[in-house]
């Protein structure tokens, strides 16, 4: 389904880097993948898989989504209410910018590697790991049609 734009071992490399970056906080990061976005804007369909996938219902409302329609060329990267008044819009932006910028050199793995650590940065410095902090979301990739 996705192996025309990651590999296993990408989608394998990808997840491990969540992993990494949610041993340093109590925040969640989602990757979904599909190769359309249903004909709408990536915002609103990154909105509408937010929701599907439950990330709103973390505890501490610090759900991250990285929303990809790989063969629209469409991107979204949404953060809960939690890490969003922390962030603000100009942080989205530069990580969109930082995948453009990878995915045009034909390096998306690469690129989601390195958002990921980003965010992950980002949800250190404001939900920092607490003791008692299950794993709310898989850290796998979740894919649509």
């Amino acid at each position: 389904m996705s192996a025309q734009f990651l590999s296993e071992a990408d989608q394998q490399r990808v997840a491990e880097a969540i992993r990494q970056a949610e041993q340093q906080t109590d925040g969640e990061i989602k990757i979904h993948l599909e190769p359309q976005s249903s004909n709408l804007l990536p915002l609103a369909r990154a909105k509408e898989v937010f929701l599907q996938l439950n990330l709103q219902n973390t505890k501490l409302r610090s759900a991250v989504l990285i929303y990809i329609a790989y063969q629209d060329h469409q991107l979204a990267i949404l953060g809960d209410v939690g890490i969003h008044s922390q962030v603000g819009d100009s942080f989205w932006q530069q990580e969109k910018d930082s995948l453009i910028s990878h995915f045009k050199a034909g390096d998306p793995a690469g690129g989601l590697v390195r958002v990921v650590q980003d965010v992950g940065e980002k949800l250190a410095a404001f939900f920092p790991k607490s003791v008692n902090n299950p794993d709310e979301i898989s850290n796998d990739l979740s894919f649509g049609e």
